[in-house]
Protein backbone atom coordinates (compact mmCIF):
# COMPACT_ATOMS: atom_id res chain seq x y z
CA UNK A 1 0.00 0.00 0.00
CA UNK A 2 1.86 3.27 -1.00
CA UNK A 3 0.74 5.95 1.41
CA UNK A 4 0.64 9.75 0.42
CA UNK A 5 3.21 11.83 2.36
CA UNK A 6 3.31 15.53 1.64
CA UNK A 7 0.56 18.05 1.22
CA UNK A 8 1.29 19.08 -2.32
CA UNK A 9 0.00 15.27 -2.93
CA UNK A 10 -2.29 15.88 -0.75
CA UNK A 11 -4.03 18.81 -2.90
CA UNK A 12 -2.82 17.67 -6.25
CA UNK A 13 -5.73 15.22 -5.50
CA UNK A 14 -8.02 17.45 -3.29
CA UNK A 15 -7.59 20.60 -5.06
CA UNK A 16 -8.49 24.44 -3.29
CA UNK A 17 -11.12 24.42 -0.71
CA UNK A 18 -14.00 26.63 -2.23
CA UNK A 19 -15.28 29.85 0.07
CA UNK A 20 -17.69 28.50 2.08
CA UNK A 21 -15.05 25.92 3.23
CA UNK A 22 -13.05 29.14 4.34
CA UNK A 23 -15.14 32.22 4.74
CA UNK A 24 -17.40 30.08 8.05
CA UNK A 25 -14.11 30.05 10.41
CA UNK A 26 -13.48 32.85 12.60
CA UNK A 27 -11.18 33.72 15.17
CA UNK A 28 -14.24 34.62 18.02
CA UNK A 29 -17.34 33.29 18.98
CA UNK A 30 -20.04 35.46 16.38
CA UNK A 31 -23.07 35.70 17.85
CA UNK A 32 -24.80 32.73 15.61
CA UNK A 33 -21.73 30.84 16.36
CA UNK A 34 -22.93 31.41 20.03
CA UNK A 35 -26.40 30.41 19.31
CA UNK A 36 -25.31 26.95 18.64
CA UNK A 37 -22.89 26.70 21.72
CA UNK A 38 -25.77 27.55 24.00
CA UNK A 39 -28.21 24.84 22.58
CA UNK A 40 -25.47 21.86 22.17
CA UNK A 41 -25.65 19.35 25.08
CA UNK A 42 -22.42 17.41 24.17
CA UNK A 43 -18.81 17.73 22.78
CA UNK A 44 -15.81 15.48 22.03
CA UNK A 45 -12.84 16.98 23.39
CA UNK A 46 -9.30 16.76 21.55
CA UNK A 47 -6.26 16.81 23.49
CA UNK A 48 -2.42 15.97 22.99
CA UNK A 49 -0.17 14.93 25.54
CA UNK A 50 3.36 12.89 25.62
CA UNK A 51 1.80 9.65 25.35
CA UNK A 52 -0.25 10.41 22.74
CA UNK A 53 -3.62 11.78 21.65
CA UNK A 54 -7.03 11.68 23.49
CA UNK A 55 -10.85 11.98 22.60
CA UNK A 56 -13.30 12.76 25.32
CA UNK A 57 -16.48 12.71 25.89
CA UNK A 58 -18.25 16.13 27.35
CA UNK A 59 -21.90 16.00 27.84
CA UNK A 60 -24.16 18.36 30.56
CA UNK A 61 -27.23 20.25 29.70
CA UNK A 62 -27.11 22.73 27.47
CA UNK A 63 -25.17 25.24 27.87
CA UNK A 64 -23.32 23.60 30.03
CA UNK A 65 -19.95 25.14 28.11
CA UNK A 66 -20.11 28.91 29.52
CA UNK A 67 -19.14 31.71 27.30
CA UNK A 68 -17.22 34.38 29.01
CA UNK A 69 -16.54 36.74 26.42
CA UNK A 70 -16.09 36.21 22.79
CA UNK A 71 -12.60 34.71 23.18
CA UNK A 72 -13.38 32.47 26.36
CA UNK A 73 -14.87 29.44 26.89
CA UNK A 74 -15.45 27.67 30.21
CA UNK A 75 -15.49 23.50 30.30
CA UNK A 76 -16.57 22.27 33.89
CA UNK A 77 -15.08 18.63 34.52
CA UNK A 78 -18.16 16.65 36.05
CA UNK A 79 -17.60 13.38 38.29
CA UNK A 80 -16.35 10.64 36.38
CA UNK A 81 -13.68 7.43 36.51
CA UNK A 82 -11.08 9.87 37.58
CA UNK A 83 -8.79 9.02 34.81
CA UNK A 84 -8.20 12.78 33.99
CA UNK A 85 -6.76 11.97 30.55
CA UNK A 86 -7.62 15.50 29.14
CA UNK A 87 -6.44 17.37 31.82
CA UNK A 88 -3.18 15.37 32.23
CA UNK A 89 -2.66 16.27 28.91
CA UNK A 90 -3.83 19.96 28.96
CA UNK A 91 -1.56 20.81 32.01
CA UNK A 92 1.28 19.60 29.62
CA UNK A 93 0.13 20.97 26.35
CA UNK A 94 -2.11 23.80 26.31
CA UNK A 95 -3.72 22.72 22.66
CA UNK A 96 -7.26 21.58 22.58
CA UNK A 97 -10.18 21.15 19.79
CA UNK A 98 -13.65 20.77 20.49
CA UNK A 99 -16.51 19.45 18.80
CA UNK A 100 -20.26 20.02 19.62
CA UNK A 101 -23.31 18.07 17.96
CA UNK A 102 -26.78 19.16 18.69
CA UNK A 103 -29.26 16.27 18.45
CA UNK A 104 -31.66 16.75 15.57
CA UNK A 105 -29.24 19.20 13.53
CA UNK A 106 -27.36 17.95 10.88
CA UNK A 107 -24.28 20.44 11.37
CA UNK A 108 -21.53 20.19 14.07
CA UNK A 109 -19.38 23.00 15.76
CA UNK A 110 -15.59 22.51 15.77
CA UNK A 111 -13.60 24.78 18.17
CA UNK A 112 -9.77 25.39 18.16
CA UNK A 113 -7.21 26.68 20.76
CA UNK A 114 -5.45 26.45 23.99
CA UNK A 115 -6.77 25.88 27.68
CA UNK A 116 -5.68 25.98 31.18
CA UNK A 117 -7.21 23.96 33.84
CA UNK A 118 -7.90 25.95 37.21
CA UNK A 119 -9.46 25.15 40.52
CA UNK A 120 -10.42 28.58 41.44
CA UNK A 121 -12.69 28.64 44.33
CA UNK A 122 -15.35 31.47 42.74
CA UNK A 123 -15.00 30.27 39.44
CA UNK A 124 -15.74 26.22 40.66
CA UNK A 125 -19.14 27.58 42.32
CA UNK A 126 -20.46 29.42 38.68
CA UNK A 127 -20.94 25.87 37.95
CA UNK A 128 -23.01 23.95 40.63
CA UNK A 129 -25.72 22.07 39.72
CA UNK A 130 -27.68 20.06 42.69
CA UNK A 131 -25.40 21.40 45.20
CA UNK A 132 -22.27 19.57 43.36
CA UNK A 133 -19.54 21.90 42.25
CA UNK A 134 -17.33 19.92 39.72
CA UNK A 135 -13.52 19.36 40.63
CA UNK A 136 -11.64 21.61 38.22
CA UNK A 137 -12.72 24.07 35.00
CA UNK A 138 -10.83 23.84 31.95
CA UNK A 139 -10.82 27.74 30.58
CA UNK A 140 -10.11 27.75 26.59
CA UNK A 141 -8.95 30.68 24.57
CA UNK A 142 -10.71 30.38 21.17
CA UNK A 143 -8.28 30.35 18.44
CA UNK A 144 -10.46 29.10 15.56
CA UNK A 145 -14.36 28.31 15.26
CA UNK A 146 -16.53 27.28 12.01
CA UNK A 147 -19.58 24.89 11.26
CA UNK A 148 -18.78 21.67 10.04
CA UNK A 149 -21.10 20.73 7.02
CA UNK A 150 -23.60 17.92 7.53
CA UNK A 151 -22.48 15.41 5.42
CA UNK A 152 -21.13 12.78 7.72
CA UNK A 153 -24.30 13.32 9.88
CA UNK A 154 -26.62 12.78 7.02
CA UNK A 155 -24.42 9.77 5.82
CA UNK A 156 -24.68 8.42 8.69
CA UNK A 157 -28.28 8.97 9.93
CA UNK A 158 -27.01 9.71 13.52
CA UNK A 159 -30.85 11.35 14.50
CA UNK A 160 -32.97 9.27 13.21
CA UNK A 161 -34.51 6.53 15.97
CA UNK A 162 -35.60 3.77 13.87
CA UNK A 163 -31.65 3.52 13.21
CA UNK A 164 -30.61 3.23 16.90
CA UNK A 165 -29.02 0.35 18.08
CA UNK A 166 -30.98 -2.48 20.29
CA UNK A 167 -28.84 -2.15 23.50
CA UNK A 168 -29.26 -5.97 23.96
CA UNK A 169 -27.18 -6.29 21.04
CA UNK A 170 -23.89 -4.97 22.16
CA UNK A 171 -21.53 -5.99 24.98
CA UNK A 172 -21.83 -4.35 28.36
CA UNK A 173 -19.78 -2.26 30.37
CA UNK A 174 -19.91 -5.49 32.72
CA UNK A 175 -18.81 -8.13 30.04
CA UNK A 176 -16.32 -6.17 28.34
CA UNK A 177 -14.64 -5.83 31.69
CA UNK A 178 -15.42 -9.45 33.14
CA UNK A 179 -13.54 -10.72 29.77
CA UNK A 180 -10.54 -8.66 30.03
CA UNK A 181 -10.05 -9.32 33.96
CA UNK A 182 -10.80 -13.13 34.07
CA UNK A 183 -13.84 -12.21 35.78
CA UNK A 184 -11.91 -10.33 38.59
CA UNK A 185 -13.94 -7.15 37.61
CA UNK A 186 -17.32 -6.28 36.08
CA UNK A 187 -20.17 -8.76 35.51
CA UNK A 188 -23.58 -8.72 35.72
CA UNK A 189 -23.64 -7.06 39.31
CA UNK A 190 -21.75 -4.42 37.52
CA UNK A 191 -24.21 -3.48 35.04
CA UNK A 192 -27.26 -4.24 37.57
CA UNK A 193 -25.89 -1.57 39.89
CA UNK A 194 -24.35 0.83 37.52
CA UNK A 195 -27.56 2.76 36.39
CA UNK A 196 -28.69 3.64 40.09
CA UNK A 197 -24.59 4.45 40.72
CA UNK A 198 -24.28 6.71 37.98
CA UNK A 199 -28.21 8.82 39.06
CA UNK A 200 -26.29 9.32 42.41
CA UNK A 201 -22.90 10.76 41.01
CA UNK A 202 -24.52 12.23 38.01
CA UNK A 203 -22.59 15.69 39.09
Amino acid sequence: MSAITSVADLETIYGIPNDASTEKVADRITPQYRILIERSPFAALATSGPEGLDCSPRGDLPGFLHIHDDKTLMLPDRRGNNRIDSLRNVVRDPRVALMLLIPGSINALRINGRAIVSADAELLESFRVQRKLPRTVMVMTVEEIYFQCGRAIIRSDLWNPVKHVDPETLPTPGQILASMTDNRVGGDEYDRVWPERAGQTMW
